[in-house]
């Protein structure tokens, strides 16, 4: 199925990427777009990606997948990264969401380190936001925020800087009228959903997004999309198997799951599968990795 990029909306992972990537109206756009559905003031951000999706020809503007935002503040007179906020909208309900994101979360947590550095009061907090057309926990919560916290003492937070939050454009409960209205905009983004300033101002971005010829020329066949997705997904699920296997026998450096999810061949990976649930150290497994480039 081929579907033109003026038919899109926001919830569509290939426009929200389109839209924040854009050099123009990448920055304001998520600016805004955060500041509401976090309902606070979102300051100085930078937006960068997490994966590469060629144009359809040599000549035509590929795109980059998964929105990274990093939110800066001053900090005795340098600029610094505060808050970290990965959005990622999902129209396919076929995920064991918690468990990606856990996942995901490890891996954007291990490249903010230098190797050797022992302050990890370094790192900067990080906001997981996943956006679906469903309700994964079935509450009817516009929004489900999810924090760590003592289970003997409810009230005692654990303050680890992360912050889990979906946003369900389904949902009826809770939220803001604001928020609903970012909602609705982001399951069908046409002008006649703009029911507020914030959503006219993102709208107008849509706009000069979807009005981009090279991009409208570009656009990917979704079938082909969704048939990479899959097959992404079940290179993930094999290197967080992995992961959880050598788990059990020490502790993991991050590096493993780095250069794991630089292989995309499943069989070698099958091997390493393999080789993770007899190896008797870490030692042992990571003799067996092969060489691989880690892509920045």
């Amino acid at each position: 199925m081929r579907r033109k990029l003026v038919e899109m909306n926001l919830i569509d992972d290939y426009l929200m990427t389109c839209v924040a990537g854009d050099p123009e109206v990448g920055e304001p756009c998520c600016r805004r777009m955060l500041s509401v559905l976090l309902q606070r003031e979102i300051s100085s951000v930078h937006i960068t990606t997490q994966r590469v999706i060629p144009g359809a020809d040599t000549d035509l503007r590929g795109i980059r997948m998964d929105v990274e935002v990093e939110e800066k503040i001053m900090v005795d007179g340098a600029e610094s990264v505060a808050n970290i906020y990965d959005i990622e909208p999902h129209t396919r309900n076929d995920l064991d969401f918690p468990r990606h994101n856990r996942f995901y979360q490890a891996r954007n947590d291990s490249k903010r380190l230098k190797s050797g550095e022992k302050d990890f009061g370094k790192l900067p907090n990080l906001y997981v936001i996943t956006i679906t057309n469903f309700d994964l926990f079935g509450e009817d919560q516009m929004v489900y925020t999810f924090r760590n916290h003592c289970e003997e003492v409810p009230e005692l937070r654990y303050e680890d800087g992360l912050c889990y939050v979906y946003f369900n454009t389904q949902g009826k409960k809770g939220g803001s009228q604001a928020i609903r209205n970012m909602l609705d905009y982001i399951q069908n983004s046409e002008g006649a959903n703009a029911a507020d300033d914030a959503t006219r101002e993102i709208d107008s971005y849509v706009a000069k997004v979807k009005a981009d010829p090279l991009l409208e020329e570009g656009t990917m066949t979704l079938g082909y999309y969704f048939d990479r997705e899959r097959e992404e997904g079940r290179l993930e699920d094999r290197v967080e198997a992995i992961t959880e296997l050598l788990e059990d026998i020490g502790t993991v450096p991050p590096s493993i799951p780095e250069r794991l999810t630089a292989i995309t061949d499943m069989e070698e990976l099958k091997r390493l599968h393999k080789v993770a649930a007899k190896a008797k150290s870490i030692e042992t497994f990571e003799a067996e990795l092969p060489e691989v480039t880690i892509q920045e």
